[in-house]
């Protein structure tokens, strides 16, 4: 492998992004999330809070909040875990406030429906500016990451996020990692 074109996995389990209105509800007026740890991309957390996602069909328990708040509420699912809620969520790219299957965000002091940015995240790159240069990626552009090992494969149509705050990591789901025996720290290589 090409050393100049690897990058770091982070393979991504289910988590949530609440707006402030969402988190108002579920945690009281005013509430701050808890940091619990650092992750990679700069400024972003993992919380010591988790809520829990119902649906008429299913639950899923304590679903890890990500900080500092955004926006817009985003709810990140595998695809697994979109068939034990009995929905079928689109694939969507961060950031995206489009329609979605309806679920209940239930936390300590409330609960809220979120009908919007609930899906199974996009797979996707994010480099520095600087990164996005040396590999020749832009913002929006779509490019293949190619793993090794055992169960290596090349998976197709990354989502390049390229900004001036972010650190060269390729997102994947449990779902994409586990059947291509990725697990976070890996290295994969930029196509």
């Amino acid at each position: 492998m090409d050393p100049k074109r690897l990058v770091i996995a982070g393979v991504s389990n289910r988590h949530l992004h609440l707006s402030r209105d969402h988190a108002d509800r579920l945690f009281g007026p005013g509430y701050e999330p808890e940091k619990f740890r650092d992750l990679r991309q700069p400024g972003q957390y993992a919380c010591k809070e988790t809520v829990t996602i119902a649906t008429h069909d299913g639950c899923l328990e304590k679903v890890r909040l990500l900080g500092p708040i955004r926006s817009e509420t985003q709810v990140e699912l595998s695809a697994s875990d979109a068939r034990r809620l009995g929905l079928a969520l689109p694939l969507m790219k961060s950031g995206s406030g489009a329609g979605t299957p309806e679920v209940l965000l239930i936390g300590p002091r409330g609960s809220a429906t979120c009908s919007r940015g609930v899906g199974v995240a996009w797979r996707h790159l994010h480099l520095s500016t600087a990164e996005g240069e040396i590999f020749g990626l832009s913002d929006g552009d779509e490019t293949d990451v190619e793993t090794t090992g055992d169960r290596s494969v090349v998976f197709r149509r990354v989502w390049v996020r390229v900004g001036a705050n972010m650190l060269s990591e390729f997102h994947v789901d449990t779902d994409e990692a586990n059947a291509a025996g990725l697990s976070t720290g890996d290295m994969v290589r930029v196509l």
